[in-house]
């Protein structure tokens, strides 16, 4: 017999949430039409494929658009910040994506969270959200 806490998947300290790593995942959630946009990012979300079970979701990505190797890390370092400041409690229902923009690496990080919180509140009350 497999014990319980096996079947659970390990996620680093501190963090509930999974990240999205699969391309078909991304590609997804960006054709979902699910989006908020805001001065530092995108948030795209679409309903799981399947079971909606714990843990959450989040994929995170930064073009080139929004500058070099090192302002993309910081921008995609900040957007986990959030994800873990903001999104750690919402339904499993949907997956999530966070694109950076340019303004995430230098926008101020207090306005990104009410932002982030104003975009998931509005994109959780969508009818396709709801349809779940």
């Amino acid at each position: 017999m497999i014990p319980d806490n096996a079947l659970k998947i390990a996620l680093p300290p501190g963090r509930r949430w999974q990240a999205l790593v699969r391309r078909a995942d991304f590609l997804r959630l960006a054709a979902s039409g699910m989006r908020r946009v805001t001065p530092g990012f995108i948030v795209q979300a679409a309903p799981r494929g399947d079971h909606p079970t714990p843990p959450l979701r989040i994929g995170f990505t930064a073009s080139r658009k929004v500058g070099n190797a090192v302002a993309r890390n910081r921008a995609k370092r900040r957007l986990r910040a959030l994800a873990d400041l903001v999104m750690a409690d919402l339904p499993t229902a949907l997956d999530y994506v966070l694109v950076a923009r340019p303004d995430a690496v230098t926008r101020n990080f207090a306005q990104m969270a009410g932002e982030l919180h104003q975009a998931l509140k509005k994109l959780t009350s969508h009818p396709k959200a709801l349809a779940r």
